[in-house]
C-alpha cells in the first residue's frame, strides 16, 4: 500500500532540487528504509509496486530476481538516477538515516552516503584510471588533498592492479579491471551504503572470486552493501539478508541462509533440484508422465544435416565455430572468445541422436 497522510490522501513526493528534507525515519536499527515504493516509466509501465526493503547499518543485503523484475529500477530509485532513465517515484518513500531521499537527485544521495556502481561498469573510457578515480569524489565538493589521497590509497590497496595502470586509459583495460575501477570510483566518494548492480556480469570465474572477496572486505570495513547479482550463490554467500523480486513486487524475504534452502530459490536461482524434504506441506511432487492414447510414429533416420557418425557431408566452415578457426584472443578476465557458441555440428549431432532415439522408441 502507498503511504497515506492523516486525511487518507497519498503523500506528495517532494520536487528534486534543494537540500534533502529531514524526516524522522521509521523506528529500527536499519540505515536504509524503503516503504511501499511505486515506480513507473511513463504512463504505461509500472516497474515497482509496494516494495518494502531495509538494509541494516553495516549489513549486506542481496536482491535477487529474473531479468525485468525491477532490481535495477530499485537501485536507481535509491541513488537518485531514476529520472535519467525517464522513470518516476509515484508513491512511497526512501529514507537513509534521517535524510529523505525520495525524489532527490544523485548529488543528494552521494552526499548522504549512498553511492551506486552501475551495471556494465560505465567507466569513462577516454580518461585515465587516476582521472576516473578523481571523478568519483566530485559529488562531495572540495576536500582536503590528504583526504583524497587517503581514499585513493585505499582503492589501490584493494586493487593493486589499478595502481599499476593508473596512467592508462580506462577504455584499454580488461573487463575485470574496468569492474575494479567502477568499484574504486564509487569508493572515492566514501560511501556508507554501496549499491552494486551485477558486479560479476561477464567476468571469468577467477575474477568473480576476486570481486566477491573485495565486496566482503568492503563490508567488513563497515560499509553497508545492497547487492543485485545474477550469481545467486555468490550473492547469498556474501549477504546476511535477501529479497526476491518478481514482476516488481517482493515475493520472498528473509535471512540469506534460510532463503537459500527454500525450494523456489534452489530451483529458480541456484539451479538445484529440490528433493521432497525441501518442499513445504502444501507442495507436491510432479506426477510422472503418462503415455498418450496415440503414440507418435517413429521418426525418419537422421540425414547428413544431423552430423551423425558415418554421415557423408561437407566439412563445416569457419562459421560453425570449429576447432582451428581463427578468432581474436580471449579476454583473461571475461573468458570470452571471438566466436560464441558450441563447436560446429554439436547441437545438430544431439538433435540427430535424439531423432534416432525417438525412432527406436527410447523414452
Amino acid at each position: 500500500m502507498p503511504s497515506l497522510s492523516s486525511d487518507g490522501a497519498r503523500q506528495d513526493i517532494p520536487l528534486p532540487g534543494g537540500p534533502p528534507p529531514k524526516d524522522p525515519p521509521p523506528n529500527g536499527p536499519s540505515v536504509l528504509h524503503v516503504r511501499d515504493l511505486d515506480v513507473a516509466y511513463g504512463r504505461a509501465l509500472t516497474a515497482l509496486r509496494g516494495v518494502c526493503l531495509e538494509v541494516p547499518a553495516g549489513g549486506a543485503v542481496a536482491l535477487l530476481g529474473a531479468n525485468g523484475a525491477g532490481k535495477s529500477t530499485l537501485l536507481r530509485s535509491l541513488s537518485g538516477t531514476l529520472r535519467l532513465h525517464r522513470g518516476a517515484i509515484t508513491a512511497g518513500s526512501v529514507h537513509y538515516g534521517d535524510v529523505r531521499l525520495t525524489g532527490q537527485d544523485p548529488v543528494a544521495a552521494v552526499r548522504a552516503g549512498v553511492v551506486q556502481v552501475p551495471e556494465g561498469r560505465r567507466v569513462f573510457a577516454g580518461l585515465t584510471v587516476d582521472e576516473n578515480l578523481r571523478a568519483g569524489g566530485l559529488g562531495l565538493g572540495r576536500r582536503a588533498p590528504a583526504v583524497v589521497k587517503a581514499a585513493r590509497e585505499q582503492v589501490f590497496g584493494l586493487f593493486p592492479r589499478l595502481a599499476e595502470r593508473r596512467a592508462q586509459r580506462a577504455g584499454l583495460l580488461s573487463g575485470g579491471e574496468q569492474q575494479m575501477l567502477a568499484i574504486g570510483r564509487a569508493l572515492m566518494a566514501a560511501p556508507r551504503l554501496l549499491l552494486l548492480d551485477e558486479p560479476s556480469l561477464g567476468l571469468a570465474p577467477l575474477m568473480v572470486e576476486r570481486i566477491a572477496e573485495v565486496i566482503r572486505e568492503i563490508n567488513e570495513q563497515g560499509t553497508s552493501i545492497l547487492l543485485v547479482e545474477q550469481n545467486a550463490a555468490m550473492a547469498l554467500a556474501l549477504s546476511d539478508h535477501a529479497y526476491v523480486l518478481e514482476v516488481g513486487e517482493v515475493r520472498l524475504a528473509g535471512p540469506a541462509a534460510e532463503l537459500a534452502r527454500t525450494d523456489a530459490v534452489r530451483r529458480l536461482y541456484l539451479g538445484e533440484e529440490a528433493g521432497p524434504e525441501a518442499m513445504g506441506p502444501g507442495e507436491a511432487t510432479a506426477a510422472p508422465d503418462t503415455p498418450g492414447p496415440h503414440p507418435a510414429p517413429p521418426g525418419p533416420p537422421p540425414g547428413p544435416e544431423a552430423g551423425t557418425d558415418g554421415a557423408v557431408g561437407s566439412s563445416p566452415g569457419p562459421e560453425a565455430g570449429t576447432d582451428g578457426a581463427a578468432g581474436p584472443p580471449p579476454d583473461p578476465d571475461t573468458g570470452t572468445e571471438g566466436a560464441a557458441g558450441p563447436p560446429g555440428g554439436q547441437r545438430t549431432t544431439t538433435e540427430g541422436q535424439r531423432t534416432t532415439a525417438e525412432g527406436q522408441g527410447v523414452a
